[in-house]
């Protein structure tokens, strides 16, 4: 074993003949430990924060999603489509044809995104459990029927319970604006209520209006385009091999995207949340960390006969700052690694008991603060305070050493 290393660590454990450094190196380490506990916490929620968000659009977005990189609508009937479709790690693949609508229900106007899926949209995803009213269904005795979006069903002041279609306008898309007779340029559509929806998102739940696709085709005068094509994969498949293949088949005239990528601005802001915050945190961290320096010097005060011992034996000036520096960093090391099970600790507590609630009533997605605790993030945690333990104690041990070591 390194002497330095072994002389520090005896300092670190032993009892020293004042009673204040023992204090003071109690109150560095528990600085540290609170400091990196805190940052554990704060990483863990924004994880769980995002982990919940992904849940959320996992149950509205499918794994992936091919759009044009240019333009509205393409042919999903090509070569290269064929192709796609006849891979082995696809499921199903779902059309879809989304654009703006205005939606009426009795003297009630409201514009929407108007989203027109085949019949196996409901097995592309869990949207089913998004459905608060009503059945799932969109087509029913060659009727055509809705799902709504809770905030559009508010805004409407509907329900499933109501017989009477609501109407959907469209401008035609081949013909210009008669002036005269404005009419003649909008195509309309009835459907009836079928079903709400709530994703607890606010671009889906203010926007969105389900409706089958032969519906969205006619509205928007289609034969078989679509606004994208989107893909459920098999069990066990990757989604970015199979992503990277699908590229590969459709070129750069195509945007092959991952649900990540598909929601990528709010996923974006949560990682900036995340990591500004972490920032903020080492501020605190460093701050803590600076305690050590009281305990050091006051340490170095104490062993001034020990050093004049070990210079009697042959140490010289670089191994006795040494000591110092390890016991600084050790220090830090205890704290930290204190701070992380601690944290783990109160994580989990917090994902199986739910301490921390974030309040009551209808208008939160869970009871309690969500946390995921990412191992990647535990060796971030504990590589930041070793890296600012030794930087902040490299400096006051080689001027302490030079002022009380001569």
């Amino acid at each position: 074993m390194n002497l330095s290393f072994y002389i520090a660590r005896r300092y670190l454990f032993s009892k020293k003949s004042h009673n204040a450094i023992n204090i003071i190196s109690l109150v560095a380490v528990c600085g540290v430990a609170v400091a990196t506990m805190a940052t554990v916490c704060t990483l863990s929620v924004f994880n769980g924060f995002q982990g919940l968000v992904a849940g959320m659009f996992s149950a509205f977005d499918p794994e992936l999603k091919i759009t044009p990189a240019k333009g509205k609508v393409f042919n999903p009937e090509t070569d290269f489509f064929m192709k796609i479709r006849s891979l082995p790690e696809i499921e199903l693949i779902s059309e879809s044809l989304e654009d703006n609508a205005l939606l009426s229900y009795r003297e009630r106007e409201i514009p929407v995104i108007l989203k027109g899926v085949g019949n196996q949209f409901t097995s592309l995803t869990n949207f089913k459990s998004l459905i608060i009213d009503g059945s799932i269904e969109i087509e029913r005795d060659s009727s055509n029927y809705a799902l709504l979006a809770l905030g559009l069903a508010n805004n409407l002041s509907v329900n499933t319970g109501f017989v009477f279609p609501m109407q959907v306008f469209a401008p035609k898309r081949k013909a210009a604006v008669n002036l005269s007779n404005p009419k003649a340029s909008i195509i309309s559509r009835y459907a009836y209520i079928g079903g709400v929806f709530r994703t607890n998102q606010a671009v889906y739940d203010n926007n969105y209006l389900i409706v089958p696709i032969r519906l969205a085709r006619e509205l928007f005068d289609y034969d078989k385009e679509v606004s994208a094509l989107e893909i459920k994969l098999k069990p066990g498949a990757s989604v970015r091999s199979v992503q990277s293949r699908i590229q590969a088949i459709a070129g750069n005239d195509f945007l092959v995207k991952d649900r990540y990528q598909q929601q990528e601005d709010s996923f974006k802001m949560v990682s900036i949340e995340k990591w500004v915050t972490f920032l903020m945190l080492c501020f605190i961290l460093l701050i803590a960390i600076f305690n050590v320096t009281g305990s050091l010097s006051m340490l170095i005060i104490e062993k001034q006969s020990d050093v004049l011992t070990l210079r009697n034996m042959g140490a010289d000036n670089r191994m006795i700052s040494r000591i110092f520096l390890f016991e600084g960093w050790m220090i830090s090391i205890v704290g930290g690694i204190a701070g992380i099970i601690s944290g783990v600790l109160i994580c989990l507590g917090q994902q199986y008991f739910g301490w921390l609630k974030l309040g009551t009533g209808a208008n939160f997605a869970v009871d309690a603060y969500p946390v995921n605790v990412v191992f990647s993030d535990l060796l971030f945690v504990l590589f930041t305070v070793l890296l600012t333990g030794f930087l902040a104690v490299l400096y006051p041990v080689r001027y302490l050493s030079k002022k009380w070591l001569r």
